[in-house]
């Protein structure tokens, strides 16, 4: 199993120089491939593969005006080939949008293999730089005198803070006691989450609360002369704003996974599709501050390292609008109607914790599917129709008239 570990890292002036130099060669070396592999595959409709892309490589070393290249280290190059074709095959795959080009002023990154730095007593040294990097260990279960990385990362965010980030093979972690308790989430805006058992985690609107303070960089930014050091400097105290706001909104995702996968066996949230909801101009930004996605993704890794089990049950189930009780259907059901009778066995439901209900049983008739259920019995194929009873399958004797 492999996980990672990020730190805060704390480069001198000379490290700090040659790894600007690297991010840069790697910037390069991105766009320059990027542009002529998508030319190509213009012109001419041919595919470019690693193998053409590391021998390209090599020949801009050679010309006067790509020489420089030979003073960074070679690894982090290479792997930037290898990022951009695995991007490629993910386009084509149907798994991500097609690359971009890399920005100067945007996160910067470059990544380092065995071959390129070294661990010595706790301390790291990099291929091209003097001496080791200074950076902040916090993971106190785990000692850095013993780590050792398959791969380094050392990254330098828009505010220039630096962060590196070791990854590590690890073995596969004892699963949790199970607690035989299983669980449905039902994601919101109001309320972040609300569960089947009637538990509900209030939305923090990290955004919304330094929504203030960040117009007002904001337009201390827009004010500033471009290329002038005042406007250098609003664009970092607009990117500390945010990277607040990132931290803090990642910390309680991390908190409230964590909490959850340790309180139930089974999972099962509902299968949103984020990017079509954040089309709506009205409720973009508070659909983008909950982080559905980003939570979903801790859920998925945090539940597989318990030995815990995450049910996705389908978009298109009508969670809100069934009765969990008796499975009665209604047919409209607006979002300002927070709770409402079944007119079929008459129960009050408040919605989002009715959805709740709804999409842990949704979530187990997709898993029972999956495993192959023969006989039917408690599948919904459709929608939220009453399940099915148990009948005893066999197969009938046929006999000759």
């Amino acid at each position: 199993m492999r996980t990672a570990y990020r730190c805060r890292a704390y480069p001198d002036p000379d490290q700090i120089a040659m790894l600007n130099r690297t991010f840069g060669c790697v910037r390069l070396v991105w766009n320059k491939t990027l542009a002529e592999r998508s030319h190509r595959y213009r012109t001419e409709g041919k595919t470019t593969s690693y193998r053409e892309t590391d021998a390209a490589l090599t020949a801009w070393k050679r010309t006067d005006d790509l020489a420089f290249l030979s003073e960074v280290s070679c690894v982090p190059l290479q792997q930037t080939l290898r990022h951009q074709y695995t991007a490629y095959r993910n386009f084509f795959a149907g798994h991500a949008r097609f690359p971009r080009f890399k920005s100067r002023t945007g996160r910067q990154s470059a990544h380092f293999t065995r071959s390129a730095f070294r661990m010595r007593d706790g301390q790291l040294h990099l291929a091209k730089t003097t001496g080791p990097m200074h950076f902040v260990w916090s993971f106190d279960q785990v000692n850095l005198a013993t780590l050792e990385p398959s791969m380094v990362v050392v990254a330098r965010g828009p505010d220039h803070r630096w962060y590196v980030t070791f990854t590590v093979d690890i073995s596969d972690p004892v699963p949790l006691p199970a607690t035989g308790h299983a669980v449905g989430l039902d994601l919101g805006v109001k309320d972040f989450v609300v569960t089947s058992d009637g538990q509900r985690i209030a939305n923090p609107r990290y955004l919304e609360r330094k929504a203030h303070n960040l117009a007002r960089y904001q337009r201390r930014l827009a004010r500033a002369q471009r290329g002038s050091n005042n406007r250098v400097k609003a664009k970092r105290r607009v990117a500390a704003a945010h990277r607040k706001v990132c931290n803090a909104r990642r910390d309680f995702l991390h908190r409230t996974s964590t909490r959850l996968v340790r309180g139930a066996d089974v999972i099962a949230i509902e299968d949103l599709a984020v990017a079509n909801m954040i089309r709506n101009r009205r409720m973009a930004r508070a659909i983008s501050d909950v982080a559905w996605g980003e939570f979903r993704a801790m859920l998925q890794y945090t539940a597989h390292r318990a030995g815990r089990t995450l049910l996705i049950a389908d978009r298109w189930c009508p969670s809100s609008k069934t009765c969990s009780a008796c499975g009665h259907l209604l047919a409209e059901l607006s979002l300002s109607v927070r709770h409402w009778t079944c007119p079929n066995c008459r129960t009050r439901h408040d919605r989002d914790l009715n959805a709740a209900k709804n999409i842990l049983a949704a979530g187990r008739a997709v898993a029972r599917q999956v495993t192959g259920d023969a006989c039917g019995a408690d599948v919904r194929r459709r929608g939220f129709a009453l399940p099915l009873s148990a009948v005893k399958q066999e197969p009938r004797v046929v006999r000759r008239a």
